[in-house]
């Protein structure tokens, strides 16, 4: 089950990369025709049941976050977390290809799928900023092995899921936003969907000053070479300080003893005035070298497997909170080798640390395949950094709003 949700990630990831700008042009006839077919009805985002995540509200964002953090020498601490219903700014996400529909595209349903990938990627946020998922129609797994088996190339920032989230964030603008900071945050099909957001309703517009960041993890980002705005968006540059807002934060991890090769599937870009960009969280103001605060599953779930990994320490102790923490043992650099651009993972274990035999041919559960890296862990490894930095731009926002 676990490789078999490996592959299919895998190439759900090479769809995304894949896809080109006419790529309707390029469709399969059956797209075409599903194109030439009547639109789809809108959905009804005053419907609170069109949103996995609302603020104030028992929903897929109210899940148990409590953490186990394993240190180098084998003790075990607990660590609470709290969201905050008063946060300043707020978090609109949009969730990755993970739908197990049979429909090329997704329901209107939150299966456990759906539910999983927020609690991996998104709840924890909620300490910084009020959440906003909604639901939308993604090219599900089936639809995107459909593309693949038919010689398609499945077009993920366009279409039915494109219009959904687009909806949804013009019903959020009218009704819920209120003028406040927001955070958008994606990865892998959320990303491609929200950098088209991005481009075609906030970019170079009025609503670009409520813009805090934007979190596009798990897919490329291009800009000129040495510089950091005026590539994939004109006036909406990369992060390279916690203090600066309105920009974005994207990457794509590898693990540094599996760096990208020739048929890399992120973070290689095709116009050789361009490169990808890399905004490394544990060190976003340059090059250099930062911890990771990963958050992983206890029981190694990603947001497509459900394999059990190994003990987490040895010998073993048993660990009775959801996720665990492994402070020191992760650190990461924005890399380039000859074929991409990416977030290097450094694991920093030897025989004598208790966590290494967790960690040794994996991180977290994900066994990394050459060409797409640890992807389906992209949000996890980072997300201590993440959430502080969220906070440190709800900070820089507030300051430059007074």
């Amino acid at each position: 089950m676990l490789k078999q949700s490996l592959l299919i990630a895998a190439a759900t990831a090479g769809l995304f990369h894949l896809a080109p700008t006419n790529a309707l042009a390029q469709a399969t006839p059956a797209a075409q025709a599903a194109a030439a077919a009547p639109a789809p009805t809108p959905n009804d985002y005053a419907d609170g049941k069109a949103w996995l995540c609302r603020p104030g509200r028992n929903d897929a964002c109210t899940v148990d976050l409590t953490t186990t953090v394993i240190a180098a020498d084998g003790k075990l601490t607990r660590e609470t977390w709290t969201p905050d219903p008063n946060a300043s700014i707020d978090c609109f996400y949009v969730y990755p290809t993970v739908s197990t529909d049979p429909n090329p595209n997704s329901d209107m349903n939150a299966d456990p799928a759906e539910l999983n990938v927020v609690r991996q990627q998104f709840a924890r946020f909620g300490s910084k900023c009020r959440p906003y998922a909604p639901l939308y129609r993604q090219v599900t797994l089936a639809g995107l092995r459909r593309s693949m088996a038919g010689g398609g190339r499945a077009v993920l920032d366009r279409g039915l899921g494109y219009d959904d989230v687009r909806d949804a964030w013009r019903y959020y603008l009218e009704h819920d936003n209120q003028g406040r900071g927001v955070v958008v945050v994606g990865h892998s099909q959320g990303s491609y969907v929200l950098a088209e957001l991005l481009r075609q309703e906030i970019d170079g517009k009025p609503v670009q000053a409520r813009l805090v960041s934007a979190i596009l993890l798990g897919t490329t980002i291009a800009v000129p070479k040495d510089k950091d705005v005026g590539g994939a968006f004109k006036n909406i540059p990369i992060c390279r300080a916690a203090s600066r807002t309105g920009c974005v934060i994207v990457y794509a991890s590898f693990r540094s003893t599996l760096a990208p090769p020739a048929n890399t599937l992120f973070g290689k870009v095709d116009d050789p005035n361009m490169v990808a960009a890399c905004t490394n969280p544990a060190a976003l103001g340059g090059n250099g070298s930062g911890e990771l605060r990963a958050y992983l599953d206890k029981v190694g779930r990603t947001i497509t497997s459900t394999a059990g990994p190994k003990p987490w320490v040895v010998p073993e102790q048993p660990i009775d909170t959801p996720w665990v923490s492994v402070p020191g043992l992760l650190t990461a650099r924005c890399a380039t080798n000859e074929h991409a651009t990416y977030l290097e993972v450094i694991v920093h274990g030897n025989p004598a640390d208790p966590r290494i035999d967790e960690i040794t041919g994996d991180v977290g559960g994900a066994t990394p395949l050459a060409n797409w890296g640890l992807h389906l862990i992209d949000v996890n490894l980072a997300m201590g950094n993440l959430v502080d930095l969220v906070g440190q731009q709800a900070r820089a926002y507030a300051a430059k709003k007074r």
